[in-house]
């Protein structure tokens, strides 16, 4: 610790240590106040902070060329993993449809993630396409991709989400437990399949 520099008190840390703000001015400001006190930030927290202020999600059109690209890795990801009566993809052309909401995650003009819901029927959807590149892996994207498209719903007067999923995808799983998704069964046109999983989570309750 530098010499002449107060050694801050445990509760004055924490308290800035819980307020690294996306806001990049806070942020600069708390990390110098942390670094001159002889604090040190968890590296990875500040990677994660850092990348989460560069990165976006926004409705978009898939037939971008870059967000096409990253749906052809989505496809290619899948196909390693299950056969094709496994395979559920929905394709470029259905992804621009009237029924159905399509978000990309970037980071300046890069596309690093995409997720999308089809309505089935009044005020139910599915979700489709949760991907996110490698290199945007480890940062939480996944999460705030569900969180924008769960708002998007919302805001088109979805009450329930539902979705299919493999079991050979152990993370993605993970993810939908933890945001509140429930196991289900196979509703609209599928069927059972011993390689898919069903969830289901209702978005908004019943007045």
């Amino acid at each position: 610790m530098h010499a002449g520099v107060r050694r801050m008190s445990k509760r004055e840390t924490n308290r800035l240590r819980c307020d690294f703000s996306p806001d990049k001015a806070r942020y600069d400001r708390n990390a110098a106040i942390l670094y001159a006190s002889g604090h040190r930030p968890k590296r990875r927290r500040v990677r994660t902070l850092v990348e989460e202020m560069k990165i976006t999600i926004r409705r978009e059109n898939p037939t971008q060329q870059d967000v096409v690209a990253l749906i052809a890795a989505s496809d290619a990801y899948l196909r390693a993993l299950y056969p094709p009566a496994s395979n559920h993809l929905v394709d470029v052309d259905g992804l621009a449809s009237v029924d159905t909401v399509f978000l990309v995650a970037r980071r300046s003009q890069s596309a690093l993630g995409t997720i999308a819901f089809r309505v089935l029927e009044p005020g139910h959807a599915e979700i489709k396409r949760l991907f996110v590149s490698g290199q945007a892996r480890g940062f939480g994207l996944g999460r705030r991709l569900l969180a924008a498209l769960e708002d998007a719903a919302r805001r088109q007067g979805i009450t329930r989400l539902s979705l299919e999923t493999g079991i050979r995808q152990p993370e993605a799983i993970g993810l939908y437990r933890s945001a509140g998704y429930l196991e289900c069964q196979p509703f609209g046109a599928y069927k059972p399949d011993p390689l898919s999983l069903f969830m289901s989570k209702r978005i908004i309750e019943p007045a």
